[in-house]
């Protein structure tokens, strides 16, 4: 079956330990951030040396479809570039809001807009807004 969302190839650099995960990030548009965030799996903030948790990070408690969940807030831990076969568009200083629930790298509103994503077809097309190229979806990756 085809995905039927729009993902795209991410790379996130850690401003903590300089490493640096590429990796496809689904947009989530319903994911509302007053800062640019990414939400990213424990297992992902653990390779980016971001697990545990720096001092700087602090638990908050987030609206989810399936009711309130508490996930760790790293500010401006992260740079985030979008990657594709053409283009490197960032990167944009991101939040990293580590969830031990979620397996799969979301993209907040706000971080989207600023990577400069527009959603064309939510099966799966999308382009840069300062381009007429219409990109297909990445395939999914999850950090299990």
């Amino acid at each position: 079956m085809k995905p039927m969302a729009v993902r795209v190839k991410i790379r996130i650099k850690s401003t903590r330990s300089n490493r640096e995960i590429i990796t496809s990030a689904l947009v989530n548009s319903g994911f509302e951030a007053e800062t640019p965030q990414l939400l990213i799996p424990r297992r992902l903030a653990l390779e980016l040396g971001l697990w545990p948790p720096p001092e700087d990070a602090f638990l908050i408690e987030v609206g989810t479809a399936g009711g309130p969940v508490r996930n760790y807030l790293i500010p401006r831990a992260a740079e985030v570039s979008v990657v594709t076969n053409d283009r490197e568009v960032g990167p944009v200083t991101s939040d990293i809001m580590i969830s031990s629930i979620e397996h799969e790298v979301l993209i907040s509103d706000r971080l989207g807009g600023e990577l400069g994503i527009v959603i064309l077809d939510l099966r799966g097309k999308w382009r840069f807004h300062d381009e007429n190229v219409v990109r297909e979806t990445e395939a999914p990756q999850y950090w299990f």
